[in-house]
């Protein structure tokens, strides 16, 4: 029964305009402006408390399809940010889930490493001081957003694998040092890796922004490819074999959005697009072993008041995404 509800909601992506009708109730609930060009998303929902996290349920596809995960390190004195999925990092074919998150008034940027199967936080790691709003591995390299340059562009730091795992396996947060200096980029609100390639996006909200492919060569430089349309409020990527999973989030007080969209597609408004809503303040996003994940910074210090106060990683099939 559900399905066919579903398939009769024509609902605003984000409080945007949907096909030239205003949005109204739940999909009005940003009431941001309305979009270039729309989107169905599913926002069909009970409206009561979800099963496994705090407040509303976002959505029966989001709950039919997610469930609590690892718990999120580090909170709440931590903001938690960027997530990357770290195949193999022991040497002994072992994955595990990286989170990068900021701290309190000026204070180090940290690195978290979280063992997926056990749910145990294997280490940490500072490193100098950033929002650290995206974290992504690519080609041997821990890439991990700077602090906005002296004319408030974005810039991307890199980390030595080697270095990171044999400090993440330390007593302590030993402080580990970025390689080289920060390369500046177009956007790094967000970041992902796949094999050799790094994305990089510019958050926005008040409409569509983009993201750049980047080449990794094998001593961590950056090579500029080509650009990608992103939706508006993208705060995470998960790059599958044939899926760009965008997480997406606008305020504390609304659902988010997880955009599934064709892999290499430039253009957003495609037929294949699926969007369904998601719990509030979605952050980082990222897959292992068959698993996609999603980072929420709602349990921080700062958001008490957020729709969804999320201590815990949401974990999903990656097929069933």
């Amino acid at each position: 029964m559900r399905a066919l509800v579903r398939k009769s909601v024509v609902a605003a992506v984000s409080g945007a305009l949907l096909f030239g009708v205003p949005a109204t109730g739940a999909a009005a609930e940003t009431g941001a402006a309305a979009e270039a060009a729309a989107i169905a998303c599913d926002d069909d929902s009970s409206g009561q408390d979800a099963s496994f996290y705090p407040g509303e349920s976002a959505g029966y596809t989001y709950d039919e399809k997610f469930s609590a995960g690892p718990k999120i390190p580090g909170l709440p004195e931590h903001t938690p940010q960027g997530l990357a999925a770290w195949k193999d990092w022991d040497g002994a074919g072992n994955g595990l889930l990286l989170m990068s998150a900021y701290g309190k008034d000026g204070s180090n940027a940290k690195i978290y490493g979280v063992d997926p199967s056990s749910g145990k936080t294997v280490g940490d790691v500072e490193i100098a001081e950033t929002h650290a709003s995206g974290i992504a591995i690519a080609r041997g390299w821990a890439f991990v957003t700077g602090r906005n340059n002296a004319e408030g562009h974005y810039t991307v730091r890199k980390y030595k694998l080697s270095e990171l795992a044999d400090a993440l396996k330390a007593e302590g947060s030993p402080y580990v040092k970025q390689t080289g200096e920060a390369r500046e980029v177009y956007g790094a609100s967000f970041l992902s890796g796949d094999g050799n390639t790094l994305y990089a996006g510019k958050y926005s909200r008040d409409g569509r922004e983009k993201m750049y492919a980047y080449d990794v060569a094998a001593d961590g430089t950056l090579t500029t490819g080509k650009s990608f349309e992103i939706p508006k409020g993208t705060q995470g990527l998960m790059v599958t074999g044939d899926k760009f999973v965008y997480s997406t989030s606008l305020s504390r007080d609304v659902r988010s959005n997880l955009y599934v969209i064709d892999k290499g597609a430039t253009d957003i408004d495609i037929p294949s697009t699926r969007c369904f809503r998601s719990p509030s303040m979605s952050e980082g996003i990222d897959d292992l072993g068959g698993k996609a994940y999603v980072l929420y910074e709602s349990g921080s210090y700062q958001y008490p008041d957020a729709r969804n106060v999320i201590e815990n990683l949401h974990e999903a099939s990656v097929s069933g995404l």
